[in-house]
Formats: structure tokens, sequence, C-alpha cells
């Protein structure tokens, strides 16, 4: 029979830390403590419960049945002990209050987002600072683990349960080109649209280990081909034509420069396209085959569903999105 009041709560906040990262290494340094030290607090837990937890293997470790039996309900209970403790102790007030959030965004997502939510923290939130780095790095799951991470934007297929999501928006595709271009004289086909070279952009490909244009990664499977792949190679295969040329590019904010006084055009999420229509002497048009919405999500640790300034940082991102984006959209 375990004596809950003679347990040291701090165990289970290792016990929950090594959980995560299957890793006594990995759980030491995110909890700033030594390797000994994480492996003394599983033994006393393992002593204080009367059951194994972890088994070593070669990769680090594996919980046992018990483990994962009690880990679910041990997590929720810290992490509603922390939300409790972080209302009470110290109220967020984004007006008066100095902090720093990290968020991972791609390039596009960073200049359809970033200048609505620039605009609003500079008068709501002046204290508030942000670090921007790139959701492409193939360890984003391992980061928002570590908490270097607050939240990641992106689109994903499978997120663990570890991790949470929120919609930030939807979009659909548009093709884009420069004004003139002699695609804009004839009716838009698959015929005509596969007469001209063709530009798209792609995080990460089979040699970063993508799978139907995902990347997986602890649990975290995140958007490589950051466009709809099938349904264009589904609409040739119906025409019966094929694209005259195809130019993959890691970076959305190359496309306005490679489309200026060439062939090329482009495929692009409607709101990027609208952005770069504002600088640059682009056209839009729709694409000659049905594409479905595609989802833009925060995601961010669980650990963090309570926190105060972490729910008003994802209330903030929303109302960017949806204050702006939106609008673009239906322009």
């Amino acid at each position: 029979m375990i004596s809950f009041d003679r347990l040291d709560l701090n165990l289970l906040r290792i016990f929950d830390a090594v959980m995560e990262e299957r890793s006594v290494l990995r759980a030491s340094q995110r909890l700033h403590l030594s390797q000994s030290a994480v492996s003394h607090a599983l033994s006393r837990l393992r002593e204080s419960v009367g059951e194994d937890l972890f088994i070593r293997t070669s990769n680090g470790v594996r919980p046992t049945d018990f483990a994962m039996e009690i880990s679910h309900p041990l997590r929720a209970a810290l992490q509603s002990m922390h939300g409790a403790l972080s209302r009470a102790a110290s109220p967020f007030q984004p007006g008066s209050i100095s902090k720093t959030f990290v968020i991972a965004a791609n390039d596009y997502v960073s200049a359809i987002l970033l200048p609505r939510l620039n605009h609003m923290l500079s008068r709501s939130a002046p204290g508030i600072d942000l670090v921007i780095r790139p959701s492409t790095r193939l360890d984003l799951a391992e980061q928002i683990d570590l908490r270097r991470i607050d939240i990641a934007i992106g689109t994903f297929s499978s997120i663990p349960e570890r991790l949470h999501s929120q919609l930030l928006m939807q979009q659909d595709e548009v093709l884009i080109c420069r004004n003139g271009h002699p695609i804009m004289a004839g009716k838009m086909s698959m015929a005509a649209m596969a007469t001209y070279p063709l530009a798209v952009v792609s995080l990460g490909g089979e040699e970063d280990g993508a799978v139907s244009g995902f990347i997986l990664e602890r649990g975290l499977a995140r958007q490589s081909e950051m466009y709809d792949r099938p349904a264009l190679e589904q609409a040739l295969l119906q025409a019966d034509v094929q694209i005259r040329s195809q130019m993959t590019i890691p970076h959305f904010l190359a496309i306005p420069s490679l489309l200026e006084n060439s062939e090329l055009v482009a495929i692009v999420p409607r709101p990027l396209a609208t952005v770069f229509a504002r600088t640059y002497p682009l056209a839009i048009l729709p694409l000659p085959y049905p594409v479905g919405l595609q989802r833009l999500d925060l995601v961010w640790h669980s650990h963090n569903d309570l926190d105060p300034a972490h729910c008003w940082l994802r209330a903030q991102l929303c109302e960017a999105a949806g204050a702006d984006i939106v609008r673009k959209m239906q322009a």
C-alpha cells in the first residue's frame, strides 16, 4: 500500500519527464539535474510504489505496463497543480510583464502573421519579445518537449498525446505568375498549366524521411510538401499531361523574384499570394483542378495548457489570424 502522505511529489515530476523523453539523459537535461540524480529518484519511486517503472534499452528506457497505466492520471494531476499555482502566484498581465516567447514557423507563416501580431503586441504588451525559429528543423518535437519552443505553427497529420493543438486558420491554394504572363491570355486548363515550368515549395523530402509529404519525429508528423502534391499529380494523370519542368525550392519568399521576367508559374497558399500581389506585379489565378482546404495549427506541450501567459499567446495568435488573414482570404 503506497503512503501518499510520505511520497515526495518531486519524484512524480521526474517520472513524468522520463516518461516523455524515454531517456534518463534527456530528462536530466530538461530538469537541469544530473543523470545520477534522476536515476536515484527513479529508484526511490520504484521502492515507494513497489513496482518496476522502466526497462533499460539500447535507445534509452522503455516504460513498464505499470508505468504506462499510472502515467496519464499523474500527468493530469501535475498539470492541474501547475495551472493552479501559476494563476495564484503570478497572474499574467501582458501590459506590464517582460517575457520572451519562442515560436516555430516557416517563412510563409511569418510573412502573413507576424506583421499583424507585432502591431497588436506593440500596443498591448510592449515588454513581450518574440523569437521565431524555423519549423523545418528535424528535431521540432524534441525542441517542444525540452520547452525550447513554446508554440509550433504548421500543418500536421499526427500529433502525440503529450502535445496539444488548436486550429489557427484554413487555406486553399492558387496559381501565381507575373502580370502579362502568356497563361493569362487563354482559358485556364491543365494543358495550359503544363505548358509552363512550375515552382513549388518543399521543406523536406524523402531524403529527410518524409512519407506522403510528412516527416515523422517523436510522434509529431509535420508537413514537408507545402502544396497539395497528390491533387496536382491526380489532375495531371487525368488530363494525360506532364509539367514541362518543375523547380522545387525550400523557401516561399524566393518565389516573386523567380517569377519576374520568366515563364515560371507557382502554386502558393492564397493568403501568401495576396501578400505578394500587394508588393509585386503578380497575378493570382485559380488552379484548374480541385484542392481542399488545408489546416494551419498551433501545437504546444500539454504542460502549458493552463499556463496564463501561454493561453494569452495562443489567443493573440488566433486573433491575429482571424482579424487579418481571414480578411485577406476573402479579398
